[in-house]
């Protein structure tokens, strides 16, 4: 049986799931885990595939692959050689699923995109999975826009990156506009554009939108970019001198002006490279370290040997798992689903090295080199990324073990029953009671755990405009609601220790009884109203069956809380200023039936603006391109109440 490695949710046809036999010994739970490996083992074959121990809960344990499934299969069923670790996975075992692959490389794929899909517990997990940035160039334009880019790249754009944060990419377009004056407007802002922007004043833009460019200088300014982003700046750097010198020579100082500043633009950017070479090429540099039962792995991204940035990962293991588990682990993930450069530089030699480069090799289509560099530029960058690795992993703890000690006097302050785990934080956001929504935020021993916020849109057509006890009674009913659904016998992790809510005694009760009709009454419950004069410091805390009460203004308790309130109104503000920025960008022209994104640029481009077509005779809208007397009509109609 073979899998296609990069469709981990498609594999049902080629798995073989045994559960657990009656003939499985029964004397405890790692007796009766090995017998359920063993009921398989007689016919497993020895061919390379991907294996999953599940529990009783249909929950994926871990995944692994395996040059020889039965070879690898059959390590777990000698009790003797498994460390507790392990011990305690095999004694949770349930079933086992298996699919079988051509090759070991392709295992190893296989296992990278489902250990990403089932995030199972006893494995390597990479945390941090965010997709990363990128600086996009839309060929579909003549006059082509420059912007940042984030998520599938699936269109026939020019593609630069990745670069390691939205940061790094905002600098760089800053210096594509200094230098090349590229814009980086929407189409349907180009379109309707009767003046320069501020962009073209401030000599950022060169205004191809109003003609004060042709499409063939503008065409040469890109292409000088295109040489910037694919290493070739000493070149462009040479061109704008040569030119910057020749209308020197011919007095045209104003000419002279702008490539000298264009110049400088160049310079900037490179002078804040930790290293400029074009000999490095395409390469990602990786670098761990390990201190405490945890790493921070460090990689640095170089592309056309300019430095895009890097981050910091913290991938999740086990205290027991050394450098020779964690690194490749990582290795394999992280490109489970990003593009693998030429060159991979790795602090510390992997285990299957060979394998990796095979399986990253096959994935991305060309050879893949994974170096362990000693000496020169490589070995200078792979220090550098260490000492950062280091540097980070220290912050990090220091930072876990004073948020342990908070969570602690937040369990004392409060008469909690322990530190809590997870912290849900609500608030509510709208205008006069319109665009209503709420927050949810969450906080735990590690900070903000951002990948769990929500947004809930208020739905609910009987709750009074600005009537926020209702707001905050439709947020916890479809909350934790779905909670029950999902979990009712709140095992997992997803339930919180304690729900913090942004409000007075009013919200505090709202939530109280809401979660008393879904039958929750012993989940902890605190509100916090903004003190008098709404100044920080002051607030009230109101806790169910206990008077209100204030913490001493510094009270490390109350910096705290004063921190959670402020991540949920800061979300919940967010959201709001996003979604009406959303109903802002849309044009009366969308809701004119029989207008598509053609007819509706043409419109524009002809009319100047939404409102100007909105007030145009029907002989006028006929005179549009693309649009004929039935369509004029239609738009006629659609602005003036006509049948």
């Amino acid at each position: 049986m073979t899998q296609d490695v990069e469709s981990p949710d498609q594999i049902a046809h080629d798995q073989v799931t045994v559960e657990e036999s009656d003939s499985a010994p029964a004397e405890g739970p790692l007796a009766r885990g090995i017998g359920v490996l063993k009921t398989h083992l007689k016919t497993m074959p020895t061919v390379p595939g991907v294996y999953r121990m599940v529990d009783d809960k249909g929950e994926v344990l871990y995944v692994g692959k395996a040059k020889s499934l039965k070879a690898r299969l059959t390590s777990y069923t000698i009790a003797g050689n498994l460390s507790n670790r392990i011990a305690r996975m095999v004694a949770r075992v349930h079933s086992l699923t298996v699919v079988t692959t051509h090759t070991e490389a392709e295992a190893l794929l296989l296992e990278s995109n489902l250990i990403k899909h089932f995030r199972p517990y006893y494995n390597v997990l990479l945390k941090d999975d965010k997709s990363f940035p990128y600086v996009r160039i839309d060929r579909a334009h003549a006059f082509p826009r420059i912007t940042k880019h984030r998520g599938a790249r699936s269109d026939k754009a020019e593609y630069y990156g990745p670069f390691a944060a939205a940061g790094a990419v905002v600098k760089t377009l800053n210096v594509l506009q200094r230098a090349f004056l590229l814009r980086t407007c929407s189409d349907s802002v180009f379109a309707s554009r009767s003046r320069p922007c501020l962009l073209y004043q401030i000599k950022r833009c060169s205004a191809p939108c109003v003609g004060r460019i042709s499409a063939t200088d503008y065409d040469a300014l890109l292409q000088e970019a295109r040489d910037f982003l694919s290493g070739r700046s000493q070149k462009v750097k040479d061109t704008l001198t040569a030119r910057m010198l020749t209308s020197s020579e011919e007095l045209d100082f104003e000419g002279a002006a702008i490539y000298r500043d264009r110049l400088k633009a160049l310079s900037y950017v490179q002078s804040n490279q930790d290293i400029d070479n074009a000999r490095l090429g395409d390469m990602d540099v990786i670098a761990a370290h390990m201190a405490g039962g945890h790493t921070c792995v460090q990689v640095f991204f170089f592309r056309a040997g300019q430095n895009w940035g890097n981050r910091a990962f913290f991938p999740r293991h086990d205290r027991t798992q050394d450098m020779a588990e964690v690194l490749p682990a990582f290795v394999a993930q992280f490109y489970a689903d990003k593009p693998v450069p030429r060159e991979i530089l790795v602090s510390h030699e992997l285990v299957e090295h060979d394998l990796l480069e095979e399986a990253l090799g096959a994935k991305a289509g060309h050879k893949v080199t994974i170096t362990l560099p000693k000496r020169g530029d490589r070995r200078k960058l792979m220090d550098l990324a260490a000492v950062n690795a280091k540097g980070a992993l220290e912050r990090k703890l220091a930072e876990s073990a004073s948020q342990v000690v908070l969570l602690e006097q937040l369990a004392e302050t409060f008469g909690l029953d322990g530190p809590p785990s997870r912290i849900e934080i609500y608030d509510n956001s709208h205008i006069m009671g319109t665009k209503a929504l709420g927050g949810m935020v969450v906080a735990g021993p590690e900070g903000f755990m951002k990948a769990h916020y929500r947004l809930f849109n208020i739905r609910s057509e009987e709750i009074t405009p600005g009537d926020d006890f209702g707001m905050m009674r439709e947020v916890m009913t479809r909350r934790f609601g779905r909670l029950l659904r999902d979990d009712p016998e709140r095992a997992s992790a997803a339930w919180p220790d304690l729900v913090l809510i942004d409000g007075g005694l009013g919200q505090l009760n709202a939530v109280r009884e809401t979660l008393a009709d879904l039958g929750i009454d012993d989940l902890p419950l605190i509100a916090i109203a903004k003190g008098q004069d709404r100044n920080a410091g002051r607030e009230d805390f109101y806790l169910p069956g206990r008077a209100p009460f204030k913490l001493p203004p510094a009270s490390p308790v109350l910096y705290y809380v004063q921190r959670l309130r402020d991540e949920a109104h800061r979300f919940a503000i967010g959201g709001h200023r996003a979604r009406r920025a959303k109903d802002v960008r849309k044009s009366i022209l969308d809701e004119v039936p029989g207008i598509g994104p053609a007819r509706k640029k043409a419109l524009l481009m002809h009319f100047g603006s939404a409102q100007a077509v909105a007030g145009a005779g029907i002989p006028d809208l006929e005179a549009v391109p693309g649009v004929n007397r039935a369509t004029a009509r239609v738009i006629y109609n659609h602005f003036h109440d006509q049948g």
